[in-house]
């Protein structure tokens, strides 16, 4: 497992861990069942406080990409089909939001791809 921490980006530094590792689950560098480092061990490989880490690890939890088993560590999770399935929930209730709001498809677009620039960084 590969991480980069750039002090100067503008996420912050636990964002950039749970991107990343997330990103490499998906991307299946990080396969299914792959014993990520303990909290404190990342976060000395790194430079960061533990509580940063730590932080990344518990959104990563809550997204599905990672279990932890207690004592015997945390591993990258089977979530493929959860995530797909809780992003394709959330499309639709987008979905439904602007149609309320009485935006036409195109605006729909327009802010997605606007919030997608922004959160991916593309310009």
């Amino acid at each position: 497992m590969t991480l980069k921490i750039h002090i100067d980006d503008s996420a912050a530094p636990y964002e950039q861990v749970r991107a990343q590792i997330s990103e490499q689950a998906r991307a299946g560098v990080l396969p299914v069942g792959y014993r990520l480092p303990t909290v404190r061990g990342l976060a000395e490989s790194l430079g960061l406080a533990a509580n940063t880490v730590a932080k990344a690890y518990r959104a990563l939890e809550t997204d599905g990409v990672i279990e932890t088993r207690g004592r015997n560590g945390t591993f990258v999770a089977a979530a493929g089909s959860a995530a797909e399935r809780e992003l394709a929930s959330a499309a639709q209730a987008y979905v439904e939001r602007a149609r309320r709001l009485g935006l036409t498809e195109k605006d729909a677009l327009t802010a997605v791809r606007d919030a997608l620039r922004a959160a991916y960084g593309q310009g």
